[in-house]
């Protein structure tokens, strides 16, 4: 096929596997596997090596650079002082415990030989955040072990790959039978000038995106276009430096004061997630039949050490003399997934290390395909199960965040709180989270769509989401953010919304409407100032929802039902369910209370 259909094929390929994970909700590797695997090996389709020729390394090259840039970016030494001790000895000793036994592991399980061993050892020491999150998601455990296992994939992201471009460098160097001592003095010379160029690069961005010397519209390309110099320009003086220089430009991106990083965040996850769909079916359609045939039990000892042996041995040993209990100790030491990028970089490794006469290299992808489905497969079955074995998953009900403090969602939180549901009220403001504070409701200080709040703000303890500020596009923008995390059922907002309205915003934007899209915050506030407040109706078999509508006066607005300690919107009332209803003041008792149905 001509080089655009090729390209817009593999496009299809990834993002559409990708599509279909999300979906299916299914891991976007399996899929992504299959369909690189089928148009590849399997029907003969697709054979990158042919139909790209000279230009597949340097593709995928520039994908991978981008890719570290990216993992740069998470990595902000500020934040590191909330990630604990535990995490930070997970880190140091953890990862040269890891590295080590990995590449030990390697070489007399495996059958790599020592140099290709200890290179792919370095890059499995990553636990990346995109895939350590969805299993926190789905296994609610308790708040240590879920906030060291999520710093851990935040720190470590970058950090294999790492390693990983080191010793490519070693080895490139020992290729040309140089002296060990000047073999480490180039190498300490690349490493500096890397770093260099990296931070120069990072500093310029950092220093004219703020003035306003760019439009908004260019900054996503500009970024783009210079972490690609970056990466040729390194490269270019010194061999095999771009990829240090690149990851070296993130982290100092990450640390500089810029107060449009976050859209530059933005930029990068789109970005990275188009080039990690197409690498990774370009590297599956690549596998050659023969390396697969080669494969034998060795692959499966190497997997298993590095699962039951490697991970559990590393942490247990690095986490000596931290307050983690045994049983925090042994969910640490199981749970270890890696993920997508693992196998991009292995791929790329791979292609580099074969030029450089190590034959072995080939079998990189295959082990870190069986590396990544084994720890998804084991980690993402096993994980719940084993919280609830140890103890470690969470008891408490899943809470709720309100997005916006007003007196009338203060009163929301109280009544809520008043039916042992966990509340939480976020705000920019740290004046209009004052009335929240005196009330001693749990507070956020922050901007709720930034990235920092990704680190500092404990998803995982929260059902439900309420954005109930008076801005009806933000409150929008927010259940739009937060809907692919907690489920498009469970956000809410406040607002007016007609569906025959050309100028309001579309119901597929919006979160589920409070009141039926009837009020916005200037009608609750009113009504909360003329004394309106909360009612709590539990329906049984005896009193049942209508006799609940026949009962409820005439002004009074529905809110939402909780069903076992969870807030449900739309779905029909049932018995034992607890209706939440906003009524006007002379509905209440002198006491305070709604009158008994």
């Amino acid at each position: 096929m001509d080089f655009i259909t090729l390209v817009a094929f593999i496009g299809i390929l990834g993002i559409g596997s990708q599509y279909l994970a999300w979906r299916l909700n299914l891991p976007a590797i399996v899929l992504m596997s299959l369909a690189g695997l089928i148009a590849g090996p399997v029907l003969g389709v697709l054979n990158p090596t042919q139909d790209f020729g000279v230009y597949l390394q340097p593709l995928i090259s520039i994908a991978v650079a981008i890719i570290l840039f990216e993992g740069g970016l998470t990595l902000n030494f500020k934040e590191l002082q909330h990630a604990g001790r535990a995490v930070m000895r997970l880190v140091v000793p953890g990862v040269p415990l890891a590295w080590g036994l990995g590449s030990v592991a390697a070489y007399y399980l495996g059958g790599l030989s020592w140099p290709v061993a200890i290179l792919f050892a370095g890059i499995m020491v990553v636990t990346g955040p995109t895939v350590i999150m969805p299993l926190l998601r789905q296994a609610k455990l308790s708040a240590t072990p879920r906030t060291v296992l999520k710093w851990e994939g935040i720190v470590n992201d970058p950090i294999g790959a790492l390693l990983a471009v080191l010793v490519f460098e070693y080895l490139s160097y020992a290729g040309q039978e140089k002296p060990v001592l000047e073999i480490g003095l180039w190498m300490l010379f690349a490493t500096i000038i890397a770093g260099i160029i990296g931070f120069i690069f990072a500093r310029a961005i950092a220093f004219i995106f703020p003035r306003g010397w760019v439009p908004e519209y260019l900054k996503a390309p500009i970024l783009l276009v210079a972490v690609i110099t970056c990466y040729a320009l390194a490269d270019a003086i010194e061999h095999e430096t771009g990829l240090l220089a690149v990851t070296a430009m993130g982290v100092a991106l990450a640390n500089a004061k810029m107060a449009s990083l976050g859209d530059l965040r933005r930029f990068k996850e789109n970005i990275t997630v188009l080039l990690v769909s197409g690498v990774f079916v370009i590297l599956t359609a690549s596998l050659d039949a023969d390396v697969w045939m080669a494969l034998d039990w060795r692959l499966a000892a190497f997997v298993g050490a590095m699962l039951f042996l490697v991970r559990p041995a590393s942490v247990f040993l690095s986490t000596l003399g931290t307050n983690l209990s045994f049983a925090e100790r042994l969910m640490l030491g199981w749970i270890a997934p890696r993920g997508i990028v693992a196998v991009a970089v292995s791929g790329f490794f791979a292609l580099k290390l074969m030029d450089l006469g190590y034959a072995d290299a080939a079998l990189l992808i295959p082990f870190s395909f069986a590396m990544v489905f084994a720890t998804i497969l084991a980690h993402g079955f096993s994980i719940a199960p084993l919280g609830r074995a140890l103890g470690l998953a969470s008891k408490s009900r899943p809470g709720a965040l309100i997005v916006g403090s007003t007196p009338w969602s203060v009163a929301l939180a109280q009544a809520l709180q008043a039916h042992d549901i966990p509340v939480t009220i976020a705000d920019s403001s740290w004046h209009r989270l004052r009335h929240a504070r005196l009330t001693d409701i749990s507070v956020y200080y922050g901007e709720i769509l930034s990235e920092v709040s990704e680190h500092h703000l404990d998803l995982q303890r929260f059902g439900t989401l309420l954005a109930v500020t008076g801005n009806e596009a933000y409150n929008a923008l927010v259940c739009r953010e937060f809907g692919t995390e907690l489920g498009r059922a469970h956000v809410f907002q406040l607002g007016a919304a007609e569906e025959d309205d050309p100028h309001g915003l579309a119901l597929s934007v919006r979160g589920v409407a409070l009141f039926d899209g009837r009020l916005d915050l200037n009608d609750v506030l009113k009504n909360h100032f003329a004394g309106w407040t909360f009612q709590r109706t539990t329906l049984s078999d005896e009193y049942g929802f209508e006799a609940y509508k026949e009962g409820r006066p005439e002004e009074a607005e529905r809110l939402f039902y909780i069903r076992k300690g969870e807030i449900v919107g739309s779905l029909k009332a049932e018995s034992g369910d607890t209706i939440i209803t906003f009524v006007p003041p002379k509905d209440i008792n002198s006491n305070g209370s709604a009158p008994r149905q």
